[in-house]
């Protein structure tokens, strides 16, 4: 097993590059050579390198800015960027999600320095990679799309994929949540929606767009939550959007009412296309940014992807289950689960059957939710070996199964249909009652004890 790097960060990073170069420093990132086709190859060094690297490509197909991807690759980086410590992780998200900071806005920014207003032609301004095989073309991956409420002025944050269909316009697809509510209000009033995107965002607010938070309340002051002071924001040139100061690009446009325009395929997150249709467009105004800014990508399906999804929405299920039952002690979503679909809950059991209802819970919690298995307070939920041999087991499959038929579940999901999944719950926990050493684990005395090597072998 490779060494882990020791965390040498005891404070949440307020800027991108800020925690690009910390990564540069403890040898976490690597750069490419110059001129890197933006076209596929880009996102296959960047795939290759997953979870161990992040990797900086400078001048990619001889463009003047630099891309930058996978710099959240790994649970325990993120915790890092946080300043906190892995076994916190969840813990420290959910405060900041029930004790939010509200933003702080400041009048000049570096996400401001250079302006963009006239002949927009955004694949000569920004270096925009295309990623799959079978993708429409050019997709903006990691952009946090910030627009405000037309009633009461509130802010969404939100990552939505984003096309390029033109030199000034980009095809988005919108699920049905904040951002599309806030677009129906605007479309029934014949208005056009004010919306920015920011590329090149601080981790924090990246993390923060993914939280699951009721209408009309900010994510970026989830950001706040987790830096611990507010977070600085901009008010954008052309519109009333504020967006994080710290950004290295941002794209100021508008969602046009009563537009439509084919969108896709794209590769998601469940590692398959997801379909063409005609979907909404936002018209680009103005695109500013940094002095020789940084642009982000996130590779579909990699582990930035997965694990900006999967962070916020542990955090949720856990609180949803835990306000439940209060012997709930931790979930994960797993990676062969696409860290969306597949749900390990660890419990101390206390009663029988009522495994059954932390399954129902847990589909409830969270729609995309599939599969749950509920492990003993002895099994690691991280490790999916150790799920897999609760259920190899401590499970049978007439007793301890569970199957919902027809719930809905994950539009991405290419076994459902028009969203509608089965889904299925596995109670792999021992009997609170057995035989004396029928389900003692064996072990060896002396096996933790890491100077027996040291000692005895050669």
């Amino acid at each position: 097993m490779a060494a882990q790097t020791p965390s040498l960060n005891t404070k949440a990073f307020h800027s991108m590059r800020d925690w690009i170069a910390y990564l540069e420093q403890t040898k976490r990132l690597v750069r490419a050579k110059k001129g890197v086709p933006l076209k596929y190859t880009l996102a296959a060094i960047a795939k290759q390198l997953d979870g161990d690297k992040a990797v900086l490509f400078p001048n990619p197909d001889h463009h003047p800015i630099s891309v930058v991807s996978g710099i959240v690759s790994k649970r325990d980086w993120i915790a890092e960027a946080m300043g906190v410590s892995n076994n916190i992780l969840l813990e420290h998200f959910r405060e900041a999600v029930l004790n939010p900071i509200p933003w702080k806005e400041i009048k000049k920014a570096p996400a401001q320095e250079i302006v963009i207003r006239k002949n927009i032609d955004i694949n000569s301004i920004l270096p925009i990679p295309t990623h799959n095989e079978h993708d429409s073309g050019a997709y903006i991956t990691a952009g946090l799309v910030i627009a405000r409420n037309p009633q009461s002025g509130e802010q969404n944050v939100s990552i939505n994929r984003l096309q390029i269909n033109g030199p000034d316009t980009l095809g988005i697809l919108i699920l049905p949540r904040d951002l599309n509510k806030f677009f129906e209000i605007a479309e029934h009033r014949d208005q056009s929606l004010p919306v920015s995107i920011s590329i090149g965002s601080d981790p924090m607010s990246l993390l923060a767009s993914q939280a699951i938070l009721p209408l009309n309340a900010d994510e970026l002051g989830v950001a706040g939550g987790l830096l611990k002071n507010p977070l600085n924001v901009v008010k954008c040139v052309t519109n009333d959007v504020r967006v994080p100061a710290s950004s290295e690009i941002i794209i100021e446009g508008r969602l046009l009412p009563h537009v439509r325009e084919s969108e896709g395929p794209f590769g998601e997150f469940p590692q398959y296309y997801g379909p063409a249709g005609k979907r909404q467009v936002i018209k680009i105004d103005t695109i500013t940014h940094r002095e020789n800014p940084i642009y982000h990508t996130i590779v579909p399906a990699a582990m930035e992807h997965l694990l900006l999804g999967a962070i916020p929405r542990e955090a949720s299920i856990l609180t949803a289950l835990q306000r439940q039952f209060s012997n709930v002690i931790d979930v994960h979503l797993s990676r062969g689960g696409v860290c969306r679909y597949h749900l390990a809950v660890k419990v101390k059991k206390q009663l029988e059957g009522e495994q059954k209802n932390i399954i129902f819970g847990a589909f409830a919690s969270h729609a995309d939710v599939k599969l749950v298995t509920i492990v003993d307070e002895d099994v690691d939920v991280h490790d999916p070996t150790a799920v897999e041999w609760a259920v190899a087991t401590r499970f049978q499959a007439s007793s301890d199964t569970t199957i919902v038929a027809g719930a809905l579940g994950s539009k991405l999901d290419p076994s459902g249909k028009d969203g509608l999944v089965d889904k299925m719950g596995l109670d792999a926990t021992k009997p609170i009652e057995s035989e004396p050493l029928r389900y003692t684990v064996v072990s060896i005395p002396g096996e933790e004890d890491e100077t027996l090597i040291e000692q005895w072998v050669d």
